[in-house]
């Protein structure tokens, strides 16, 4: 559940249409969750396996596959965002977030011009404009928020791509509120469980603690940046679902209970949080403690920096496919 006495948010990771048009209102009201997320794996499992938008796709005859993909997510995002919009108007977050094109990773203008674009054209002021924290997604992160559009950062792995962020997004907000100011916020996508699926079994064999280091770096990433002090600049941790049977659904957002802090997670992940018995706050961790265990991956011949590098990669190119395939599936469509 939302806490806002400590500042937790609570954001629900999935849109479909359906979905959004009934129980989402439910969670909102109930004070379950005060956001929402979504990104291109997500539209493409909604917009390829749900029948909520035949009606909607047949009006679009001759539409290129991305125009249509754009009409499609353009009005699943402003029904998320006007059921979102009472949370944001009491400040209580109410945020949904939309990503860009992820073939504009590496492209700053593009990427500007079409987070530009996607928030005109949804009209709702609580949107976040997705962007992936690369070098050409730092510059356009100060864009937008110049001109005060809301920025989801993700894909950060590294501490170094969170310090990058907060460098962009203090940059853009600084300069907002030269113009003026108004309300715009930001937040920081700590990706935590892709860590231990990736180096788990490698580490199980050294006598190494398994299912932390995703934990531990998002703490450390968290200290970063809670020691900014920008109130409109929060830690996101994301990619909290798990695999398997051998952790609980909720064992990361459990894990990572800190103020401040924002939790974005798949349905189920977030019903077995909010039944979660004797909650309480796990972060800061100690910076000793963080420090302590990375000092043992590397001695133990664990590169962080290859790691970092090998999961963004791995995440730009696993939203490019599935966004690739959404398209492809939405060329067939006549």
């Amino acid at each position: 559940m939302v806490n806002r006495d400590i500042g937790f948010s609570l954001w629900l990771d999935f849109v479909e249409r359906d979905y959004l048009k009934n129980e989402f209102s439910k969670l909102i009201e109930n004070g379950t969750i005060n956001g929402a997320t979504s990104n291109p794996s997500i539209f493409a499992s909604a917009i390829t396996t749900s029948p909520a938008y035949k009606e909607q796709l047949e009006s679009l005859a001759g539409k290129s596959a991305k125009e249509k993909y754009e009409a499609l997510a353009i009005e699943d995002i402003r029904t998320a965002a006007q059921a979102l919009r009472s949370s944001y108007s009491e400040g209580n977050d109410g945020y949904i977030s939309i990503e860009v094109d992820p073939f504009l990773s590496n492209d700053t203008e593009g990427t500007i011009a079409e987070g530009k674009r996607l928030f005109a054209a949804i009209g709702e002021p609580n949107v976040m404009v997705k962007v992936p924290a690369t070098e050409a997604g730092y510059a356009a992160m100060t864009e937008l928020l110049d001109t005060g559009i809301s920025v989801n950062a993700t894909l950060i792995f590294s501490p170094k791509q969170a310090q990058k962020c907060l460098k962009a997004m203090t940059k853009g907000l600084d300069s907002f509120e030269a113009d003026g100011g108004g309300r715009v916020d930001a937040v920081i996508s700590v990706f935590v469980s892709r860590f231990d699926r990736l180096l788990d079994a490698d580490l199980a064999q050294e006598g190494i603690d398994v299912s932390r280091t995703g934990i531990y770096n998002a703490a450390k990433i968290y200290n970063l940046i809670e020691k900014n002090h920008t109130p409109s600049i929060r830690t996101l941790f994301a990619s909290t679902g798990v695999k398997g049977d051998e952790l609980a659904a909720d064992y990361y957002m459990r894990e990572l209970l800190a103020s401040r802090s924002v939790n974005t997670a798949p349905l189920a992940t977030i019903e077995s949080f909010v039944n979660s018995k004797g909650l309480m706050l796990k972060l800061p961790i100690e910076e000793s403690e963080i420090n302590g265990y990375f000092i043992k991956l590397a001695d133990s011949g664990f590169n962080m920096d290859e790691i970092y590098a090998s999961l963004l990669k791995d995440g730009l190119e696993a939203f490019e496919q599935a966004f690739k395939e959404m398209l492809e599936s939405l060329e067939s469509i006549k």
